[in-house]
Parts: C-alpha cells; sequence; structure tokens
C-alpha cells in the first residue's frame, strides 16, 4: 500500500495538506470527497521507499493498537457511538499507519459497514484473531466487553514476547562478542606470525600451518565476507515468504534439542490463549480452533493442527482431537479434558495459558544462566587453543637457537 499526498479544501475553502495510505491515487480521491472535500491534488509521496524499507507503511506497533483499543473501550462504554468514537481516537492517533487504517475504518462505517467487516481488510496488519473477537462482540451485543478482552489478550502476548525477547538478548550479545573477537585474531594477529615463520623458515606443526592458512584465506577475501552475508541475508528473507521453506524451517527448528521444547511450548500457550479469548468473546468452537491454529508462530506446528476442526465436527472431543496433533504434552491435554467435563474449556484454556508461560519463563532463565558460562568457557579454550597452537613453534625455535 503507497501513501499519498493530498490537496484537499473544505466548505470554507480552507487548503489542507493531507498524507493518507491508499491501494491507488483513485481511492484517496474517492475517501476525501466522501469526507467532503474538494480534492485539488494527488500525488504520490516520495517518502514511500524510506517507509516500506523500515516497515512503518505496513507495519502497525502492538503497543500503539493496545492504546488504541483501551481508549477506544473506554469511549464505547460512555456511550458513545462507534462512528464517534473512531474520529475522537483517530484524530489523537499518532502512528501514520494506524491514523490510516482508522480513516478508512471510519469512511466504510459511513457507508453501512459493520465494525468487524470495516477491519477484515486489515488482518495482515492486526490479526484474524481480533476480527473474530469484534464479530463475536457484535454479535452477542458485548462488543465493550469482547475489546476489553482483546486488550488483556494482546498484552499478555506482548508482554511475553518482550519477555523472551529480553531474556535471549544477553546471550545473543555474548555470542556475537565472542564471534568477533576470534575473528579478529583470525584476520590480525595470525597472519603476523606467518611472516615472523617465514624468516625462521621454520618447520610448523600441521595443527599451526593449517591455521595460519584459513587465518590468511580469510585476509586475502576480507571483502567478500560481507557480501556473502548480506546476499545469505537477502536470500534468507526472499525464502522465508515462501509458505514450503518457511514450513520445513519450522520443522528443522524443532530437530534442535533445546529449542523444540520452548518452540512447543510457546505453540501450546498462544494456541490455548486465543482459543479461550474467542470462547470467552462467544463464538463457536470449530471457527475458533481454527483461528488459533492460525496464531502458532511455527507452521510446522500450525500445519499439525488442519485436521483439529474436522475431528471436532466428527464429534470427537477437542482433546482428543489435540491428542492427534502429536505435540501437545500430557499435561495440556488432562486440563483441555478437565474444562471440558466441567462446561469451562475457557477458564482451563486459560490457566493452560499462564502454566505455560511460567513453565517458558523458568527454562529461559535456566537457559541464559547456562549459555553464559558455556559461551565465556569455549570461547576461552577455543582463543587458548589458537594461540597455543601459534606460540608451540616460537618454542622450539627458542630452543634450537640455543
Amino acid at each position: 500500500m503507497s501513501s499519498y499526498v493530498c490537496r484537499v479544501a473544505d466548505e470554507a475553502g480552507t487548503v489542507l495538506r493531507r498524507t493518507f495510505p491508499a491501494a491507488s491515487a483513485e481511492d484517496c480521491r474517492r475517501y476525501f470527497e466522501s469526507e467532503g472535500y474538494c480534492v485539488l491534488s494527488v500525488r504520490r509521496s516520495r517518502q514511500k521507499f524510506s517507509l516500506a524499507f523500515r516497515g512503518s507503511d505496513k507495519k502497525i506497533k502492538p503497543r500503539d493498537f493496545i492504546s488504541f483499543n483501551q481508549e477506544f473501550t473506554a469511549m464505547i462504554r460512555a456511550g458513545y457511538p462507534v462512528l464517534r468514537c473512531l474520529e475522537a481516537v483517530g484524530g489523537r492517533t499518532k502512528n501514520p499507519a494506524l491514523k490510516g487504517v482508522l480513516g478508512r475504518v471510519e469512511n466504510d462505517i459511513r457507508h453501512g459497514k459493520s465494525l468487524s467487516d470495516a477491519f477484515a481488510p486489515f488482518e495482515d496488519r492486526f490479526t484474524k484473531v481480533y476480527t473474530a473477537a469484534l464479530m463475536a462482540g457484535e454479535i452477542s451485543g458485548t462488543l465493550p466487553e469482547t475489546i476489553g478482552q482483546y486488550v488483556a489478550y494482546a498484552k499478555t502476548i506482548e508482554r511475553t514476547r518482550r519477555r523472551i525477547k529480553s531474556a535471549m538478548t544477553y546471550p545473543t550479545v555474548i555470542v556475537c562478542f565472542s564471534f568477533t573477537l576470534i575473528l579478529l585474531l583470525l584476520n590480525f594477529v595470525l597472519p603476523s606470525f606467518s611472516t615472523f615463520y617465514a624468516d625462521f623458515e621454520a618447520q610448523l606443526p600441521y595443527l599451526t600451518a593449517q591455521l595460519i592458512q584459513f587465518s590468511l584465506f580469510i585476509r586475502r577475501h576480507a571483502l567478500l565476507w560481507p557480501v556473502l552475508l548480506a546476499a545469505l541475508v537477502f536470500a534468507y528473507w526472499r525464502m522465508k515468504r515462501k509458505p514450503g521453506f518457511r514450513r520445513r524451517f519450522d520443522e528443522w527448528k524443532l530437530k534442535v534439542p533445546l529449542a523444540r521444547p520452548l518452540i512447543v511450548e510457546q505453540a501450546v500457550s498462544l494456541f490455548a490463549r486465543t482459543l479461550s479469548l474467542l470462547l470467552g468473546a462467544g463464538g463457536s468452537l470449530v471457527e475458533s480452533v481454527s483461528l488459533s491454529s492460525q496464531a502458532i508462530p511455527n507452521k510446522f506446528l500450525a500445519g499439525r493442527m488442519e485436521s483439529v476442526p474436522a475431528g471436532i465436527r466428527n464429534g470427537e472431543a477437542l482433546s482428543e482431537t489435540l491428542a492427534k496433533a502429536g505435540f501437545f504434552p500430557p499435561m495440556s491435554l488432562d486440563l483441555i479434558r478437565i474444562g471440558e467435563s466441567s462446561a469451562n474449556l475457557a477458564g482451563m484454556l486459560r490457566e493452560l495459558a499462564d502454566v505455560t508461560e511460567e513453565r517458558i519463563q523458568q527454562k529461559l532463565d535456566t537457559l541464559v544462566s547456562l549459555v553464559e558460562p558455556v559461551v565465556i568457557i569455549g570461547t576461552g579454550l577455543l582463543v587458548a587453543g589458537m594461540l597455543l597452537s601459534v606460540y608451540l613453534p616460537i618454542f622450539r625455535i627458542i630452543q634450537v637457537a640455543r
């Protein structure tokens, strides 16, 4: 979606300049004309490339969307009409992408669409869970309560995401620092020893000779490595958009011993919390399970959930169909089974999500505490081995000289 700069005039004749995201210039013109403006000119924004590169033209920060829903819910509960709420909150929104979306939603509602239908074209920016929650709230007549539940859900998801990101920051910094240290040794320190040994015409041990040859190879092709790294990053960025590659890559991640438990429990937590939200909003079990499966970030595990809605339609219990997916832990299946038998499935799913998120946090804390000493010891041994293999011939030269 591109951004367009429009010069418009209001009823008083005041000329205004507005920036609006739209699929085409004609869509942008129609929007402002429906708002009662006289459109003087429309041109594509010159900042399109930079906005697309930064992702701000397509992505909306979760905290901005949460803040919008909080204000929106408060005004609805105060008795204001939906359209007036959108006008008020949209006028105060500072995020340009969210402001543009709210403007188009407001225009669609003026033309007779429901709130969920107006937000439906923007599911790629939010989630299908949000539009499903809006639809359930409209049907049940509990829109403020449903949006409030979604806000609590979004806050929990965002808090969990930040926890994981924060927990993985420190190990990532340590690994990057260790890699940089080894790269500096190979690129600057070890090649200087090759000249030293060549002057003495010393017979080098096999390990020392191979290590020096490797360091010289890295130094000779110093400009190649950044280009190769950039090419790999670009290739991965292009390939990850393909569903087949993303699914195979996610399947490979499950084979990593330490990563598999975290990935599986994160999938169970997100599925359970999303399903709890949709069922609490009044959604049907089959449709809610289908939407909740899409909330699973690992595409391979999400693919294992494709047969679950069909199993429920055939009369099977939710716990039975989830067991056939093959990755739900026994504890989670037991809690879901209890929720089904006690007619409190939404509540038990919420409990399951809370318990699973606590286990994820505990495992992350343990992983972080283990990564630091392992990386430091491993880097120390590697650097010590490199230096020892280089300095051993010096000791031999000294003995020969004596």
